[in-house]
């Protein structure tokens, strides 16, 4: 048991012991302070693409893992190659599945500004060529010679005709016959005039040359045919020989590459077999009239368009992605539609890519939460990471539903880091519940939220706030003011001798701070700037405090902080709302009686208590019995509760108050209302550390205040707890002044001394008497003799024969 001195209650700094970084801006700073763990974990991690080594950085907002991650990819990344580009092109055999095409960095667009000058130089070419005088003339004599065979075909049949009294006319569907009459077709009339018999005469010679003009007929389509072969040959070999020529130096240049070799091969072929589309082909043709063909600008046919779908000429090194809103469309990449004519409508053209694409080859860096909350993200990232591709697909497909026929580009492979940056809660998850995750991320870089406080930490730490400043264009921080920030980081941390490195929050009081030096016309954030923040900012948020302490002070909730009282003790809980914690004293009472319920825990009764409270008061039954129930069988009955509490308690920080409340209680001895109480307590008696030290204290001073300060009240904490404070500096002015105390137990016994003024009165073992007569434990140990023979007072008359009764224990 010590009373503790002011000088203990909080981590001070004086402005002329700083580092002179502190007085100065660091000429550098390094971008990662207190991680060494992070650190060492990211060096091993970052670059190893191996299959499954994607890192996990996990840590609490504020903590800069955002920050190392870039800082530490920003060097690594430019010593690395730069990926290619990649290109989707029309798949000539299958539309609906684009193919792509890998090229150099930077070749990409100057592949498509290469297709695109072939194709108008292949139309301006064709054109030019099929309308030459000499095309011309090769063109005529395929047809003369058609001309020439069919007159031959038509002469030999006219004179046979002839000599047969018949005119041969043609028309558009066969030859005909047709009687002749004086060098002229007989007309219908004049047949009609004939004698049945001439008629009969005519029809019979019309019918024997029936069989001759559907053979000189059969000649002559056999001959059109023939022609028409010719002069698609004609035309083939014109075209395919103009384009070879133009497509030589194209191919000679990326003649390396197999599948850009193929695709202009295949362009070239599709020209041929669409030539008179092609030739036809104007520019002024409006797009929505042949979609399927046309260029959006009009200047090429679309078919042959090259589509530039990611480009890395301005890329120095490995890409470096950071994609904060990591939807579907935004990681793989989307195929966009056009309304034509009111129908949606797409080709390769549209296919967009997201950012894993614009990461392969190097690191994308997404939230883990984000992931994990949109649709189709995650287990699409996993299926890509397994495959090494990525596919882009229209996300109702992985659902199975009916959908309209879309595209299926060939997919893209995979060769990218991921760096997932999330909460330790989402990693342990994860980690549990998902099978893949561990084989997938199998690099975790652990933040932490505190560092040690050491010189050279101490000298990082202001060089990196001062250097933070002038990034920021800030006011720099003078000796008085970093020190006051280094309080602050200690209190954050809740210890002496930790700082915290949550440079978030920290910076962000800064920025507060010099927002009230700018107000003051200032050169420098002092000392009074930061108080000024600091109080400000907890002005804006503690309402609800100040609403609960008002009530306390109008006594609507009951809370003695003078006097004295038996079974009933001041404990403090830590009330978190958002933003803002703050401690609130709770009065804890206990009644006692003989019986054999033992200790029943009443907010545990109205299930407001949770599981932790519930064992904090079951702990309490086996000290009572270890300590008392070595001779004998305790009977009691007690209850314990929360004066006034309405909402569930959690935690066992006020377990040890519990138990003062029933020694009290036990014992008759009152307990001074001004001493709060705070610490958990084991089966041993020894008091345990707890959380939310700093708020409890001070939630107890501030009541205390209100009513007035005696110089009788304080706080009994866990000895433990003593690296944790970091208290107002009003607090501690007041324990400096004798107003107020705080004392650091290690035991019960010590406690209790100190709450009620009596020895506890514990004997070494061995002693004849185990406890001091008039002690404390003394006074508890008669109370149970008590309660034993009441308790077998009123049971022995109804055992009878049954024999000696039992009292229950606990």
């Amino acid at each position: 048991m010590m009373k503790l001195l002011p000088e203990q209650l909080r981590k001070t700094y004086d402005p002329l012991s700083l580092p002179d970084s502190a007085k100065t801006n660091g000429d550098s700073a390094k971008a990662i302070i207190g991680q060494e763990r992070a650190v060492k974990a990211l060096k091993f991690g970052l670059g190893n693409k191996g299959q499954g080594f994607n890192i996990y950085v996990s840590g609490v907002p504020g903590t800069g893992k955002q920050t190392a991650v870039r800082h530490f990819l920003k060097d690594m990344a430019q010593q690395e190659p730069t990926p290619g580009d990649w290109c989707y092109v029309n798949n000539f055999t299958d539309p609906y599945q684009p193919r792509k095409l890998s090229l150099p960095k930077g070749q990409a667009r100057a592949f498509r500004n290469d297709v695109h000058q072939y194709v108008t130089n292949a139309w301006a070419a064709l054109l030019k060529v099929f309308e030459s005088e000499e095309y011309g003339k090769k063109r005529e004599t395929v047809i003369q010679k058609l001309r020439d065979e069919e007159a031959g075909i038509f002469e030999t049949l006219g004179r046979k005709a002839y000599e047969g009294k018949f005119i041969i006319q043609r028309t558009p569907l066969e030859l005909i016959a047709v009687p002749m009459v004086d060098g002229r077709p007989m007309t219908d009339k004049e047949f009609l005039e004939l004698s049945e018999k001439e008629q009969e005469r005519i029809l019979q010679k019309q019918d024997a040359l029936k069989e001759d003009l559907r053979q000189a007929a059969r000649q002559m389509k056999i001959l059109e045919r023939q022609t028409d072969q010719a002069l698609f040959d004609l035309e083939y070999k014109v075209a395919s020989a103009t384009l070879d020529d133009l497509l030589e130096e194209i191919s000679a240049k990326y003649a390396s590459n197999a599948p850009v070799k193929q695709f202009l091969d295949e362009l070239k072929s599709d020209i041929l077999e669409h030539l008179h589309e092609f030739i036809q082909f104007k520019p002024e043709n409006k797009p929505e009239e042949t979609l399927r063909e046309v260029k959006r600008d009009g200047t090429i046919p679309r078919r042959y368009e090259v589509n530039v779908f990611m480009d890395n000429t301005k890329t120095d090194g490995a890409p470096i992605v950071l994609e904060l809103n990591p939807t579907y469309n935004n990681l793989f990449g989307k195929i966009e539609k056009e309304s034509v004519m009111g129908n949606w409508v797409t080709d390769f053209t549209l296919i967009r890519g997201g950012a894993l694409h614009a990461a392969n080859g190097g690191y994308l860096i997404v939230p883990a939460i984000e992931v994990l909350r949109n649709y189709f993200t995650w287990d699409s990232l996993k299926r890509a990471l397994r495959n090494g591709s990525i596919v882009i697909e229209e996300p109702s497909e992985q659902l199975g539903f009916l959908t309209t026929k879309s595209l299926k580009p060939e997919p893209i492979p995979l060769n990218a880091q991921i760096i997932l940056i999330g909460s330790p809660m989402i990693y342990f998850l994860l980690y549990e519940y998902d099978e893949d995750f561990k084989e997938l991320f199998k690099v975790k870089a652990d933040f932490d939220t505190v560092m040690e406080n050491t010189e050279a930490k101490l000298a990082d730490f202001c060089t990196f706030i001062q250097n933070v400043c002038t990034e920021e264009k800030l006011l720099p921080l003078n000796a008085g003011g970093l020190g006051k920030l280094l309080e602050f980081s200690h209190r954050k941390a809740e210890d002496q001798e930790k700082l915290s490195i949550r440079f978030g929050e920290i910076i962000d009081l800064v920025k507060e701070a010099h927002q009230y030096a700018a107000r003051d016309k200032a050169a420098e954030i002092g000392a009074e700037h930061i108080r000024q923040a600091t109080a400000e900012r907890l002005y804006r948020s503690n309402l609800w405090q100040e609403k609960v302490q008002e009530m306390i002070q109008k006594n609507m909730i009951f809370i003695d902080v003078a006097g004295a009282e038996t079974g009933q003790v001041n404990g403090i809980s830590v009330i978190s709302l958002g933003d803002v914690e703050f401690g609130r004293p709770n009065r804890i009472t206990a009644s006692v009686s003989a019986g054999g319920a033992g200790i029943i825990d009443l907010e545990r009764e109205a299930k407001l208590g949770g599981p932790i409270h519930t064992k904090g008061v079951l702990i309490l039954s086996g000290y009572l019995a270890e300590l008392f129930g070595s001779d004998k069988v305790i009977s009691l009955s007690a209850q314990l509760v929360f004066e006034q509490s309405y909402g569930e308690i959690e935690g066992d920080s006020a377990s040890s108050a519990e138990l003062y409340a029933l020694l009290s209680g036990l014992s008759g001895l009152p307990v001074r209302q001004g001493i709060a109480v705070t610490g958990s307590v084991n089966q041993k008696g020894e008091i345990q550390a707890v959380g939310g030290i700093n708020e409890k204290i001070e939630g107890f001073f501030d009541v205390c205040k209100l009513t007035g300060l005696n110089g009788e009240q304080g706080v009994l904490i866990p000895h433990s707890n003593r690296q944790n404070l970091m208290l107002k500096e009003e607090v501690v002015e007041a324990v400096r002044a004798g107003k107020f105390h705080i004392w650091a137990v290690q035991t019960i016994e010590e406690g209790i001394e100190i709450l009620t003024g009596v020895k506890a009165g514990r004997r070494p073992e061995g002693e004849r008497l185990r406890f001091e007569p008039g002690s404390v434990f003394d006074r508890v140990n008669r109370r149970f003799v008590e309660f034993a023979e009441i308790l077998h007072e009123s049971t022995a008359p109804r055992l009878g024969r049954r024999g000696k009764g039992r009292a229950r224990t606990f």
